[in-house]
């Protein structure tokens, strides 16, 4: 709102869309079949992600939420390239998402989780730090928030947390963690969590 000043007020933008990524294999599946087999394969792990958005000027909301349920931690894919990776199979793109400079990768045995985030180029890592830097210097005078929410459900009470800032439930089952998307832009791996259950 701030960035875009009083032509803000003129906007009249409104969606709100929820998606399978599926529904995207199937409808565009022309493009789909045309994919190398490890393309499709990296495809599918995004099959079952549910994508809700909404973007409201008259709401003042913006807003992305991916959902995804799972039988084995190891299926779950870094759910932040699913609209990179939506826009790439509509539009027929290169995988966009796979220039990342960073994975996200998540083990679970029952008693113990974990969310690892590995950096994978060093050099892209460093151009991001600059760019993003540069952009909190050009805005900080305005009072710009992008939150980057992180919500885990567990099947038995949580013990520890590796993160301090992370807000338990009343049940002590969920925990969830807040940052700010520009810092776990600069640095992914403040997003590492360990979670020791009872």
């Amino acid at each position: 709102m701030q960035l875009s000043g009083e032509n803000y007020s003129k906007e009249e933008k409104f969606e709100d869309t929820t998606y399978i990524f599926k529904d995207y294999i199937n409808k565009y599946s022309e493009n789909f079949l045309k994919l190398p087999a490890f393309e499709k394969a990296i495809f599918q792990k995004y099959a079952a992600v549910q994508v809700h958005i909404k973007n409201s000027s008259y709401e003042k909301e913006f807003r992305t939420k991916m959902n995804l349920d799972f039988n084995n931690m190891q299926e779950v894919p870094d759910l932040y390239k699913t609209q990179e990776y939506a826009d790439d199979l509509e539009h027929n793109y290169a995988l966009s998402a796979e220039e990342h400079y960073y994975n996200v990768s998540y083990t679970f045995d029952g008693s113990h989780f974990k969310r690892m985030v590995k950096i994978t180029d060093e050099a892209e890592l460093k151009k991001q730090q600059d760019k993003i830097a540069e952009l909190k210097t050009r805005f900080s005078n305005l009072k710009i928030s992008q939150p980057y929410v992180l919500r885990y459900h567990f099947p038995k009470k949580i013990k520890s947390v590796s993160n301090t800032n992370a807000k338990l439930s009343a049940d002590k089952k969920s925990l969830e963690l807040h940052f700010l998307l520009t810092d776990c832009l600069q640095n992914p791996e403040i997003t590492n969590l360990e979670v020791v259950l009872e």
